[in-house]
């Protein structure tokens, strides 16, 4: 029996929030100790991984579209807890953090985690295949959230600024939503073989064949998923003052902080996509890639434009010149470069090139 507990939850998956959960604590009691913010951040980071290990774990038992959605409102909560802690601490000045976590979180899904699994993949396997129709229609949504999210806010005329009016901003929220859910259903129940991992043979392959977790499993995964996720609420709480001021003494703009933010989200997805590239299945990893960025920036946006209209906060949600040129041409480029159902590793090195111009123009604008 413990066999069979282990075979789902690992050690480590209960022993990272409870440790995180202690580190807390001793936050609370002990004040000024030196290493404590260190500690917080890999309390944070491991309150991260664990939660989505655990999440997993949930939609496995409960299986499609559910699990998906599991999935998806797990990472939201830990973006939106990211966010709003540091928007909380930072005042005026961190009104565009939600914009900035969601461009980085598409820069390094449609560049460095795609570029990176093209990459890897094809090294290792020379071609890869996937299906176009799923590829397509993923695409397909994301931009369109994307750009009413990021660039359509700078040509609005109802407010100056980057800012959307609270009508606006509300029916963007509801189209974003709208674009998730059907998305969703698309992907989970109308058209399910578009996403599937096909063999050349025409047989479906999957991960594995662990048998689904028990119900003991799914209970203790359910407690480690909340315990996971009020680690990293409260730890980041703490720990975005520090990190604003360390951010400030490097001279890194204060956008620099949506990067660190959307990379310690896709964290767990960049090494599943990895590993499925490496193992021949690109289609699953793009599947998480895209549908990561589409369930993350559909349920993001009308939850910080709740609480900003609640709250009054004058959202920033459009984005600079710089960004717009760099997001267009990430847009472009991947649509050429997943455009025939089958890739290699050029795509790869060139989308990472982009990458890594994005990162370099971040810091050094």
């Amino acid at each position: 029996m413990a066999t069979e507990h282990m075979q789902h939850n690992p050690m480590w998956t209960l022993a990272v929030p409870a440790v995180g959960a202690a580190v807390l604590l001793l936050s609370w009691l002990v004040s000024g100790f030196p290493l404590m913010t260190l500690l917080l951040s890999l309390g944070l980071v491991g309150g991260v991984v664990a939660a989505v290990h655990h999440a997993e774990v949930i939609a496995h038992k409960v299986g499609e579209p559910f699990g998906t959605l599991v999935l998806a409102l797990s990472v939201t909560i830990i973006e939106v807890a990211l966010i709003v802690s540091m928007m909380l601490s930072g005042g005026d000045n961190a009104m565009g953090l939600a914009r900035d976590t969601i461009f980085a979180a598409v820069m390094i899904i449609v560049n460095g985690i795609i570029g990176a699994s093209l990459l890897i993949g094809g090294l290792k396997h020379h071609t890869q295949d996937y299906s176009l129709e799923g590829v397509t229609a993923s695409l397909g949504t994301m931009t369109v959230i994307v750009v009413m999210a990021l660039i359509l806010p700078n040509y609005a005329t109802s407010e100056a600024g980057t800012v959307y009016s609270t009508k606006q901003l509300i029916f963007v929220a509801l189209m974003t939503l709208v674009l998730f859910a059907a998305f969703t259903f698309f992907q989970t129940m109308r058209h399910r073989e578009y996403f599937l991992v096909v063999s050349k043979e025409g047989d479906v392959m999957y991960v594995d064949d662990i048998e689904p977790p028990s119900m003991k499993e799914v209970w203790t995964s359910f407690g480690m998923l909340l315990l996971s996720l009020v680690v990293v609420v409260l730890s980041a709480k703490s720990i975005s003052p520090t990190l604003e001021a360390f951010l400030g003494k490097m001279g890194a703009p204060l956008a620099t902080l949506g990067i660190v933010i959307a990379a310690i989200v896709l964290m767990p997805e960049f090494g599943a996509a990895m590993r499925a590239a490496r193992a021949n299945r690109l289609q699953a990893s793009l599947n998480l890639a895209i549908g990561s960025a589409i369930a993350s920036i559909g349920l993001t946006i009308p939850v910080v434009a709740l609480l900003s209209v609640f709250m009054g906060w004058p959202l920033e949600l459009g984005l600079d010149t710089k960004s717009i040129t760099l997001l267009t041409l990430s847009l472009f480029v991947v649509t050429i470069s997943l455009r025939t159902g089958r890739t290699t590793i050029l795509p790869g090195i060139v989308h990472l090139c982009i990458f890594v111009a994005y990162l370099f123009f971040s810091f050094v604008p």
